[in-house]
């Protein structure tokens, strides 16, 4: 399995360079540290790979004003498991782009997801969002629309197919407005909302601005189990401020009676690499509190 990954990988870059693309390029990052984790039963050493991936994106110039894009993503764990194990499949998508915007068919990320921007200030880490809330979905089976930017809003929609007889098709819808990186506006908000997926109603809004130097983001969220009827809210805020090299930052996050906060700070050693340490502690009603500490290393290439 992992050989014919691979030999799938070479492949498609044969194809591409066949193809002279306008552009292309292989890109990727490295994330692994050095953890200790107390899940109830003891604390224990561990070294994780937190989403290390590599992947292929290019475009390709058509007629009638159409650009071809693809991208084909990898997540890879160089710190635990070997072979068919240590590689799954991220965002894999082909699609068009034109003046009516985006449009894209493989998998994908949803709406809802993306709407978040880069408000998680540890995403793919333990304190992920995902660690208390439904809606990080990465679905397979996804035609997903994008549109042009208008006075600074943008309309994200993304359909899940059935893929079998007695399934249910899903949706998931998002409006943004501004910048998620903070650059070109002072503040960044998205509303969005999911239908049947992944067994659950969800509904999230999203707000994150920059204070002098600081950046404070809030969100709020309620999901719903569809087959229970089940519901649950929760909100989130947190705050990150640079310092020299240093970037700290502090994140809270609930979900009914269930609670996460979460401290850290990242330390810049060039444009591509970090150094970066974080202490997370989750209180849950239901089940056995947990408690995480790491430093860790990134290179993004």
């Amino acid at each position: 399995m992992f050989a014919k990954t691979f030999i799938s990988i070479a492949l498609a870059l044969s194809c591409v360079a066949t193809a002279q693309a306008k552009d292309w390029e292989i890109y990727g990052k490295i994330n692994v540290s050095a953890q200790q984790s107390d899940e109830g039963e003891g604390s224990f050493g561990e070294l994780k790979s937190n989403a290390s991936r590599f992947g292929i994106q290019g475009d390709y110039a058509l007629e009638e004003g159409l650009t071809l894009i693809y991208q084909l993503e990898w997540e890879v764990d160089p710190s635990d498991e070997a072979n068919e194990k240590n590689i799954k499949s991220r965002n894999q998508f082909i699609g068009l782009q034109g003046v009516f915007g985006t449009v894209t068919a493989g998998r994908h990320d949803t709406a809802l997801k993306l709407s978040q921007g880069k408000l998680d200030l540890f995403n793919d880490y333990e304190a992920d969002l995902k660690s208390l809330w439904k809606g990080e979905n990465r679905m397979s089976d996804s035609v997903a629309y994008s549109s042009p930017s208008f006075q600074g809003f943008k309309l994200l929609l993304t359909h899940v197919m059935e893929d079998e007889a007695d399934a249910k098709s899903a949706q998931s819808y998002a409006v943004v407005y501004g910048d998620e990186s903070l650059k070109d506006t002072a503040w960044y908000a998205s509303i969005a909302m999911d239908s049947e997926m992944n067994g659950y109603d969800a509904s999230r809004a999203t707000v994150q601005v920059k204070v002098a130097d600081f950046k404070l983001g809030a969100m709020v969220q309620q999901q719903e189990e569809v087959e229970t009827g089940e519901k649950a809210d929760g909100y989130m805020a947190n705050i990150a401020y640079p310092l020299n090299k240093w970037e700290l930052k502090a994140q809270y996050q609930t979900l009914e009676d269930d609670d996460g906060i979460s401290a850290g700070a990242d330390y810049k050693l060039g444009k591509n690499t970090k150094l970066f340490g974080w202490y997370s502690s989750f209180d849950f009603d239901t089940k056995v509190d947990s408690d995480y500490v790491a430093v860790g290393i990134e290179h993004k290439f």
